[in-house]
């Protein structure tokens, strides 16, 4: 998977040579270029922004500037995301559909945005991470390649992912290590007992039980098996412990 993205800030990304996303880069599996859209500026200072027409507050990125960093990276193959408050939530489900294209080009505004002239000719999809404002596109960028990264192949173990929180349409069962206690809390009998059906019947009522107190909403629309129905009835009446 290649990720280009256009920014006016290339060295916020210099992050993404940490951990896990470093590791995939250095592996191949992922590569992150940067473009720096003030190269693309015919203005002595490097100027990129203007003020809006009809007045306000704030500056807009150029469309020329826009356009012209895009087409410096844009393949056949090429698939353009806009990061933007006005886009669609970002859902497992679009990462999951994003990590199975070739190369994605990221469009990061700053400021007020973009001009809407650049939208209009790239048409890129845009894709919101939150219902809230941010100063720039660079961050939603890096949470876009994060996600994505995770599902490309050789990034992370396969098994990992299979029962992570969303990837079944429901949250996570809870997770412990070592020390065995701690501060008198003591990990729970079943996950030390070996017998792997039970912890696996203990993790999934512990899953939906998560799901049921913290994000409910999450299963009103949910087709759930006899054995789910089961466990959902059982946490009702509060006979399924921690």
């Amino acid at each position: 998977m290649k990720f280009d993205v256009l920014t006016l800030f290339p060295e916020m990304f210099d992050i993404m040579g940490y951990s896990i996303i470093g590791k995939a880069q250095e592996s191949g599996y992922i590569s992150i270029n940067t473009t720096n859209m003030r190269e693309f500026s015919r203005n002595k200072h490097k100027k990129v922004d203007d003020t809006p027409y009809g007045g306000g507050a704030g500056m807009v990125i150029r469309p020329d500037i826009i356009c012209d960093a895009y087409n410096s990276v844009v393949t056949k193959k090429s698939k353009a995301i806009y990061l933007s408050p006005q886009g669609k939530t970002l859902t497992q489900e679009k990462v999951e559909e994003l990590s199975k294209e070739n190369h994605i080009i990221l469009i990061c505004g700053h400021y007020e945005g973009i001009d809407q002239r650049a939208i209009d000719i790239i048409k890129p999809e845009e894709i919101s991470i939150g219902d809230y404002i941010l100063t720039g596109g660079e961050l939603p960028a890096m949470v876009l390649i994060d996600s994505i990264s995770r599902y490309i192949q050789g990034v992370i173990n396969t098994e990992s992912i299979k029962e992570e929180t969303f990837s079944t349409g429901l949250l996570e069962y809870p997770q412990y290590t070592r020390p065995e206690t701690y501060k008198n809390l003591k990990v729970p009998d079943i996950l030390l007992s070996g017998h792997h059906e039970n912890i696996k019947k203990w993790r999934k009522e512990q899953s939906i039980k998560n799901t049921f107190v913290k994000r409910p909403e999450l299963l009103k629309n949910r087709d759930f098996s006899k054995e789910e129905i089961d466990i959902l009835e059982k946490i009702k009446r509060n006979e399924v412990p921690k």
